[in-house]
């Protein structure tokens, strides 16, 4: 199983209120987690596409924060978590452009991660006559077959359908290397690993939040991988995964930071905007937010397998459990109101204690260069 961070420009009420900067230190710090989650032996660090969503997420123009950090970096791969590619959002053709651009930029460390949005509230700005959320899957359905095409064709062929269209053009740059980099879709129900499965695309699994969610997600998806038809130039079998983590020198220090994280704000916000996600009895309708966690409360997600918290060893062994469930890829969350001084302590710690005991290939190829191999 390999390893990876979630960053995605969290800017909480309690932060901004106090300190007028806030938004622009968030911003940069998150660049300072990928720099040293590059050092610390993490593979992967993906960058959210957000558009208005106060507080949750800043960070809208991902292909800019990743452009710095394909320079800042060495070996970690950089991905879109996601770039929109929903032509009323972003054309598919300056899409493909940046992936390239990317792609060279880091010398073929990107990845190609997609989605159609968070809810309501991002889908309406750009498609405001829409009255079902779900109608940007025709739109994506229609537009994702297209970039390999726009990759791979000396000229590309164009495209007519029914939201956007191109006349035959030479597309450039072209992708760096071989071929062009593995495609990603950020998936949710079931039915979405399985389409991705089909099409060679490797799972972006924001919606799994906890172990015993892997059972669903690898049924769905490694039975359709195994005939897929891919869209690109080869499969990407692969799911990533998502989980908050904490991890300090004794457990104790570990479930104090987490009480004072005020990850129950997070996570009122999460469905506040996915409102599209099945909202749970337990979460109250916003501006109400769930109650301020405390010692007993993190303990319990802790045993119920919904956080990532302790020492090291608590740590690497909360972690095997998702390598014994099948998960391709852990990817962590960061920040979720955890201070940067005990985040750098968390990168640092499961790339010390964690990493080397759970992914042996030190080598961190792409999945184009490891079928070329």
């Amino acid at each position: 199983m390999e390893f990876g961070l979630f960053v995605q420009g969290y800017v909480p009420e309690a932060r901004s209120k106090v300190d007028p900067e806030a938004e622009h230190k968030a911003l940069i710090e998150e660049t300072e987690y990928v720099i040293q989650a590059d050092k610390s032996g993490f593979k992967y660090a993906w960058a959210s596409e957000h558009h208005f969503l106060e507080e949750y997420s800043h960070l809208s123009a991902n292909e800019v924060f990743l452009g710095y950090l394909a320079h800042a970096t060495e070996r970690i791969h950089l991905g879109s978590g996601i770039f929109n590619p929903l032509a009323p959002v972003n054309h598919p053709v300056k899409v493909a452009e940046k992936v390239a651009m990317l792609d060279h930029l880091s010398k073929g460390r990107f990845e190609f991660g997609t989605g159609r949005g968070a809810g309501s509230h991002e889908i309406l700005g750009f498609l405001p006559g829409i009255e079902d959320m779900n109608g940007t899957k025709e739109i994506w359905e229609e537009t994702i077959a297209e970039f390999p095409k726009m990759f791979l064709q000396e000229e590309y062929e164009g495209f007519q359908g029914k939201h956007w269209s191109l006349p035959p053009r030479k597309i450039f740059p072209k992708p760096y290397g071989k071929a062009h980099p593995a495609m990603w879709y950020a998936a949710g129900s079931p039915s979405s690993y399985a389409m991705a499965a089909k099409k060679g695309l490797g799972v972006l699994g924001f919606s799994v939040q906890k172990v015993s969610d892997m059972e669903w997600v690898l049924d769905q998806y490694k039975t359709a991988v195994r005939e897929a038809k891919a869209i690109g130039a080869f499969v990407n079998d692969n799911v990533m995964v998502t989980s908050t983590a904490i991890c300090a020198e004794t457990h104790d220090k570990a479930v104090e930071i987490a009480v004072n994280a005020h990850m129950n704000r997070f996570q009122s916000l999460v469905f506040r905007y996915h409102d599209t996600f099945p909202r749970p009895e337990a979460i109250p309708q916003w501006p109400e937010t769930l109650p301020e966690y405390n010692a007993e409360i993190i303990e319990l997600l802790i045993a119920e397998e919904l956080l990532i918290c302790g020492d090291p060893s608590e740590v690497r062994a909360q972690c095997k459990r998702w390598e014994q469930a099948g998960a391709d890829q852990l990817s962590f969350g960061l920040p979720t109101g955890v201070s940067p001084e005990d985040t750098m302590t968390t990168i640092k710690l499961i790339g010390e204690h964690v990493i080397p005991h759970i992914d042996t290939d030190p080598v961190h190829r792409t999945t184009r260069f490891r079928q070329s191999a």
